[in-house]
Order: C-alpha cells, then sequence, then structure tokens
C-alpha cells in the first residue's frame, strides 16, 4: 500500500513538473512576463503612467490595433497576410467623411463603410484565392491602391462637425474602462472561440500548417481564405468608425502606419509568420505590451525617431524571437534529453 502511494505522489510529482516545463516554455508566459515588468518600470519610473487617466487613454488608444489584430491573428495563422489593413481604414475614413458632407446620416453611413471593408477584403481574397497570387503581393499593392482611392475621394480635407453622441461614445468611459475596450473584449472573446474552440478554427490551423493537407482532408481552403481577408475588411472598417469619432475627424491619411503596429502585435503575439501556430491570448498581451512601451516613451518625453526605431525593433524580435523558441523547445524537450545534439 505504502508502495503504490510512493509511485502515485512520484507520478503526481512528474505530472505538476511537466505542466510547470511545459508553461515556462510557452511563449506567451514570457510575453505576459515582459508585460508585467514593463508595468512596473513605467509605474516606478515614468511621471504620470499609473494615474487613472493615462491607464484609460492607453486602453483607448490601441483599440483600432486590437481590432485589427484579432482577425490578424486569424489571417496569419491561416499561412497568410493582409498589409492593407490601415489603407482599407482610411479608405472607410474617407467615404464617412464624404457621405456625411453629403448630407447622409450617420447611421446609414456606418453600415456603408462596413460594406466598403467587405468589398477591400473580399477584393484582396479573390485575387488571392481565385488567381493564386501571394497576398504578400497582393495586399502590399492594394495598400496603395486603397490609400490613393481615398485620397481620390475626400482628398487632404478633414471632416469635422460628426455627431457630439457618437464622438462622446467613442471616447466614453466606465471607471478607468473605456467602452471601446469592452467592445474589444467582446470581439476578442468570440474570435477566440472561433479558433481555439470550432472545427473553423481547427481547420485554419491545418490549412496554415499544410494547405495541400488541409485540401485533401477535405477542408475548403480558398472559401475560407477568401472569408477570412473578407472578415479583415470588415475589422478594418470597424476600427476605422472608432478612429474617426474617437479623434473627432474624418481624414483620408486616418491609420497611416497602423498596418505595421497591428503585424507586430500578431507576431510578437506568438503566431508564426509561417502559419499555423499562434493564440489570442498571446497576441491581445502584445497589443498592450507595445501600447505600454509607447505609452511610456511618449510620457518620458523621448522623440518620435525613437518611438519608430523601438517599433521597427520589436517587429524583428517578434519574427525572430518565437523561432529560436522554437529550436530551444525542442532541444530541451523530454524527448530530446539523453540524446547529443
Amino acid at each position: 500500500m505504502t508502495t503504490d502511494r510512493l509511485r502515485q505522489s512520484m507520478t503526481t510529482d512528474r505530472l505538476r513538473q511537466s505542466v510547470t516545463t511545459d508553461l515556462l516554455r510557452r511563449w506567451e508566459t514570457l510575453i505576459l512576463a515582459l508585460l508585467v515588468g514593463v508595468v512596473v518600470w513605467a509605474s516606478l519610473g515614468v511621471d504620470g503612467f499609473a494615474n487613472g487617466s493615462n491607464i484609460s487613454f492607453l486602453l483607448l488608444d490601441t483599440t483600432e490595433i486590437a481590432l485589427m489584430a484579432l482577425t490578424m491573428t486569424l489571417v496569419i495563422v491561416a499561412a497568410e497576410i493582409d498589409l492593407s489593413v490601415a489603407s482599407t481604414l482610411g479608405l472607410s475614413c474617407a467615404v464617412l467623411g464624404w457621405l456625411w458632407n453629403a448630407g447622409l446620416p450617420i447611421e446609414a453611413i456606418m453600415p456603408i463603410c462596413l460594406l466598403v471593408g467587405a468589398v477591400c477584403g473580399a477584393f484582396n481574397g479573390l485575387l488571392v484565392t481565385r488567381l493564386g497570387l501571394p497576398s504578400l503581393a497582393v495586399t502590399i499593392g492594394t495598400f496603395a491602391l486603397f490609400r490613393g482611392l481615398a485620397y481620390v475621394i475626400l482628398g487632404d480635407q478633414a471632416v469635422a462637425d460628426l455627431p457630439p453622441a457618437y464622438t462622446g461614445l467613442a471616447t466614453a468611459s466606465v471607471g478607468p474602462v473605456p467602452l471601446m475596450t469592452v467592445l474589444v473584449a467582446v470581439l476578442a472573446a468570440l474570435a477566440a472561440v472561433v479558433l481555439h474552440a470550432t472545427g473553423l478554427g481547427r481547420s485554419i490551423f491545418a490549412l496554415g500548417s499544410n494547405e495541400e493537407a488541409a485540401y485533401f482532408s477535405g477542408i475548403r481552403v480558398k472559401r475560407i481564405k477568401f472569408w477570412l481577408f473578407v472578415a479583415s475588411g470588415v475589422m478594418a472598417s470597424l476600427a476605422s468608425l472608432v478612429y474617426t469619432f474617437r479623434y473627432a475627424s474624418a481624414r483620408a491619411d486616418n491609420g497611416v502606419g497602423l498596418e505595421l503596429a497591428v503585424v507586430a502585435a500578431v507576431l510578437l503575439g506568438g503566431v508564426s509568420i509561417f502559419g499555423g501556430r499562434g493564440t489570442l491570448p498571446g497576441v491581445l498581451m502584445a497589443v498592450l505590451l507595445l501600447g505600454v512601451v509607447r505609452n511610456a516613451l511618449i510620457l518620458a518625453d523621448v522623440a518620435n525617431e525613437v518611438l519608430n526605431f523601438v517599433t521597427g525593433l520589436l517587429l524583428v524580435a517578434s519574427v525572430l524571437a518565437p523561432n529560436l523558441g522554437a529550436i530551444w523547445r525542442r532541444r530541451t524537450s523530454p524527448q530530446m534529453e539523453g540524446k547529443s545534439p
């Protein structure tokens, strides 16, 4: 009896050790540790960072990036990419401003803007899935196309006389938590369920890991990829509504450069650039990490050039570090123990 209990205890200890080791090896654990460390550093070393108003601003300032990162995660897990999201955002902003100047009610304009995003995403999806073009090349092209079309529609003017009810809603908070952060949390929960707990999510991982094998196993590869691009466009347009109302200004250059922040957050969150691997919680933590770093540097009066350098550095690190981490995990896995390198 004593021997059985001893064996059971040893088995339990090994199981706990295995779970703990696996947790420490996960990329998301490192991101969480970095996030906590940066928050502690900023709270202690940067004046004004820990103020409730600044925390509220920080959360609000990451809204558009977080929204676009949700669908970008699904696209990259499927081994594709959409670099046109910020240009889709700008085009939707331009359409909103133009239709508002034309006298349409804002309640009619908002669904039209979402439709614009769906059309942009469908255009990308058709070029990728029907013509077989690489998504990187396609979305670099539409990155310029959609932004140029935004300038054609609205020019360089700014439409600022937007309804106060909506501009106020975009910046409203419940305590220190902005309402738009609640929106992000709800959509993130839905996206996480789709990616991690449904057959569609398993199909997305499968086609990202091996598209040919996914096709022969009966997965509708082209259909799934097409609708992922449509979802990416719609989410970019939703982000455009938040962006426009938050800044109370519809401009063709709204959101310039946000695509880099979105891609950086997704890759830094542990999503493989080659597809087939990643989690939404990791991406959301990376969005917060980038937001905290940027906010702390701004409060510390760091030059904009340094901010751009840090963003670029994190983008490179987001591609390099997970792959180095994967190599380390393989070399330290139980199967490799006792084997020569």
